[in-house]
């Protein structure tokens, strides 16, 4: 599929602010079933930039406004090209203890640090009963929308998985969170990962929306009897499915704090508010159209 993607985010103050610093992970990823074709940033104040790659290889595009200001706009503007994945392979659970495994899992196979603290999570883990980490990692999409309503407000962006237990509410970026720990528990490496993904129904028409940035999660399944490198294959809970051509990648991380789109600072006592917009439009693939 080929897409725009707008993505303008303002912030205004109520007094005059100096010295805002500012990391913008929004860029759209390269990987085997994307490519990124055209990517512009927009920011006023006026201000230079510098890019670079984080631990993870997600873009980092950080900026500075030294000067006096009331009002900050950044405009991303971008033109992304998906395809679907290839089917995922059905490694088996002993293929999780080879050495090829452990290896590529790294730091995304690590516990979560207050896991063992978590109340709840033996009745979920208990769930997740699969053949193979493919069939695991399906069910899990199942399970933790089933027992969990997606409900925007319920959490904020600092909450933890025990709040989303409590709540029995969330939104993407908790179920990510879950998931993570769900996974990790059984042995099956995980990561979060930061992106766009198109919304509209397959029997709608439209080729332009408006959407929320979105969160789902990498899983590392081991190739098919023991064979092959390990994959990693994306997981979408909050949508119940596997990832696919309508998701756009920006990054991943070991949690959303390693991958948020937009986090800076600024000098002054002011308050601020955020506005805050990403829009999606789907692009004739023989049109040479820009973003």
């Amino acid at each position: 599929m080929h897409f725009a993607i707008r993505y303008l985010t303002e912030y205004r103050y109520d007094a005059a602010v100096t010295d805002n610093l500012n990391s913008l992970r929004v860029r759209p990823a390269t990987t085997s079933t994307q490519r990124c074709d055209e990517f512009h940033t927009r920011i006023e104040p006026e201000a230079r930039v510098s890019r670079h790659l984080d631990y993870f290889g997600t873009e980092v595009i950080e900026f500075g406004v030294p000067a006096s200001h009331e009002h900050l706009t950044i405009d991303m503007r971008a033109r992304v090209v998906t395809s679907e994945p290839p089917d995922p392979p059905e490694g088996s659970w002993e293929s999780l203890d080879s050495g090829a495994y452990l290896d590529a899992a790294g730091e995304f196979a690590l516990p979560w640090q207050d896991q063992p603290a978590i109340e709840g999570l033996e009745d979920l883990d208990s769930q997740l009963v699969g053949g193979t980490p493919l069939e695991t990692l399906k069910v899990l999409c199942e399970v933790v929308p089933d027992r969990f309503e997606y409900r925007p407000g319920a959490t904020y962006v600092g909450s933890t998985v025990r709040d989303l237990i409590a709540a029995g509410a969330g939104v993407c970026q908790d179920f990510v969170h879950l998931s993570l720990v769900l996974l990790r528990r059984r042995g099956i490496a995980a990561r979060y990962v930061s992106g766009y993904m198109w919304a509209a129904p397959e029997d709608h028409g439209t080729d332009s929306l408006e959407v929320d940035t979105h969160a789902w999660v990498e899983a590392l399944l081991p190739g098919a009897e023991g064979k092959g490198e390990p994959v990693w294959v994306s997981a979408d809970p909050t949508n119940r499915r596997l990832a696919g051509e309508t998701h756009v990648k920006i990054g991943h991380g070991r949690f959303y704090s390693d991958v948020p789109p937009v986090k800076g600072l600024y000098m002054g006592g002011a308050s601020s508010e955020l506005d805050a917009a990403v829009k999606m439009s789907r692009l004739d693939p023989q049109a040479s159209a820009r973003a």
